[in-house]
């Protein structure tokens, strides 16, 4: 039932971004912006938490997800550190996913060889 709830709820955050592409002129860049600031707004309120605990994966891998990790160690950060916790919060608590996407990425650019569209 997990993988379920799951599927449907991150199902319909990307339909809710599609939708957002298609009827709005806003490029993709500023959709991520948008998405990304959402994260970290609704988890500066308290919003995303229970969001996250009903959905699971669902909410956190999503871009809205990523919002929220970085506010997450934001917060930890500057309640450890002080002021410059709000330069370094983010990036700590974000490395591990961020490594991840650029090792897997280059990997798969080995595998497919991708080509520049014309």
């Amino acid at each position: 039932m997990d993988y379920l709830k799951a599927f449907l709820i991150g199902g319909f955050i990307c339909a809710l971004v599609q939708v957002l592409m298609e009827k709005t002129k806003m490029m993709p860049g500023r959709i991520m912006v948008l998405l990304v600031c959402s994260g970290a707004v609704l988890g500066a309120v308290g919003l995303y938490g229970p969001f996250q605990d009903f959905a699971g994966a669902g909410a956190s891998v999503p871009l809205l997800g990523f919002g929220n990790t970085l506010w997450k160690g934001v917060k930890e950060a500057v309640d450890t550190e002080g002021f410059l916790g709000i330069f370094k919060g983010g990036f700590t608590a974000s490395a591990a996913g961020i490594c991840a996407a650029l090792v897997f990425g280059y990997l798969a650019s080995l595998i497919f060889q991708p080509k520049m569209k014309k």
